[in-house]
């Protein structure tokens, strides 16, 4: 009888360790799952956000349309995007920051020099592709 009552131990504790094991993965993989969703929530807002930059570039350079392509669009554009750039990871912040900058010093000669455009166009190209890496990476 003795050891049934020892099995019953070691029942009890084997099953408390399988509970703890359980629930530490199943708290780890919740804590990963909602980083990913923030991760890819992020990036998709900075996608939209870049592709309409874009197009407010285009506008400004090509169409000289200064209503569609109003430089405090552009920059209302590129804080949200540089907001948004930390929660899409470190990476996907310095592409970010390097877009501010060159907008920074490019937004005033869009309208008319095709080096500027060419510039702000190419920093909004590398936020995108290092964004497309980020979200290829994803666990």
């Amino acid at each position: 009888m003795a050891k049934i009552h020892q099995y019953q131990y070691y029942f009890v504790i084997f099953s408390i360790l399988l509970s703890l094991v359980g629930f530490s993965y199943n708290v780890w993989r919740l804590e990963s799952t909602e980083n990913n969703n923030t991760i890819r929530t992020a990036s998709f807002e900075i996608l939209l956000e870049l592709s309409a930059l874009e197009q407010l570039v285009y506008y400004a350079h090509y169409d000289k349309n200064i209503v569609e392509g109003s430089p405090r669009k552009g920059w209302v554009k590129v804080g949200l995007i540089n907001d948004l750039s930390p929660l899409a990871g470190e990476e996907v912040m310095v592409k970010s920051k390097k877009l501010m900058q060159i907008w920074s010093s490019n937004w005033s000669s869009i309208e008319e020099s095709q080096l500027a455009t060419e510039q702000v166009v190419s920093a909004i190209e590398a936020t995108r592709d290092e964004i497309n890496i980020r979200l290829t990476t994803l666990e």
